[in-house]
């Protein structure tokens, strides 16, 4: 048994990956800012309260988990808002940069001296934060913070290597959840955390560093 601790896990994929992860007998610790009937339902130790924008929330998250060592991160929170060219709205794409890149950063530098060596970072992206896949323009604030994700992403393989961590870059895919607006055309959360769990698993300190799709793809940055 290895003990998890996922952000933002009371819907969505985070809650499929605490629902699966429980599935075969891993120790969760699921976060997130308020907890949800379908999360209470599944019996792990939920901690709420914890918004990972707020370095106080996250404080308290570390001094709760005194004496606990954490296996695998799944850094999961994030949020998505459409800016396009016309419509740019500079505080959004600052929010989602604070969101989606530099609290993630900042959540896992915090929680590092939980982890057990060796142990596994996840950080949860999006396909849309490749350069080269980009092929079709707008959500620039979204685009934006997630090339940012990847890049810290990067620089933790490389910085953490040493210390027997490895770190997964990790496009779900396009997914039928709230945040999608439950789209028509994406995959149901069941198959893309099967995926995302198979990638994290077969992680390592070899090939740490790597941009995947949860289908096992390695994507271009």
């Amino acid at each position: 048994m290895s003990t998890y601790l996922i952000t933002g896990a009371n819907r969505g994929i985070g809650l499929e990956l605490v629902r699966q992860l429980k599935d075969r007998e891993e120790d969760v610790i699921a976060t997130c800012r308020s907890s949800s009937a379908e999360l209470d339902s599944l019996s792990v130790r939920v901690e709420t309260g914890i918004d990972i924008t707020s370095g106080d929330s996250v404080i308290e998250l570390r001094k709760k988990l005194t004496g606990i060592t954490i296996d695998v991160l799944i850094q999961n929170a994030g949020i998505a808002e459409f800016n396009s060219l016309t419509n740019l709205d500079p505080q959004s794409i600052v929010n989602q940069f604070e969101v989606n890149a530099l609290s993630p950063l900042c959540f896992v530098q915090e929680m590092l001296g939980h982890l057990n060596k060796p142990s596994k970072i996840a950080l949860i992206t999006s396909r849309m934060g490749s350069i080269e896949d980009n092929t079709s323009g707008g959500s620039y604030g979204y685009r934006m913070s997630k090339v940012a994700l990847c890049m810290a992403g990067k620089s933790l393989s490389v910085d953490l290597k040493a210390n027997q961590i490895a770190v997964a870059i990790l496009h779900p895919g396009l997914v039928s959840t709230r945040m999608t607006g439950f789209t028509s055309n994406g995959i149901q959360p069941e198959e893309s955390v099967k995926g995302l769990i198979q990638r994290i698993d077969e992680l390592t300190l070899q090939n740490t560093g790597t941009f995947w799709h949860s289908n096992g793809e390695i994507l271009p940055w």
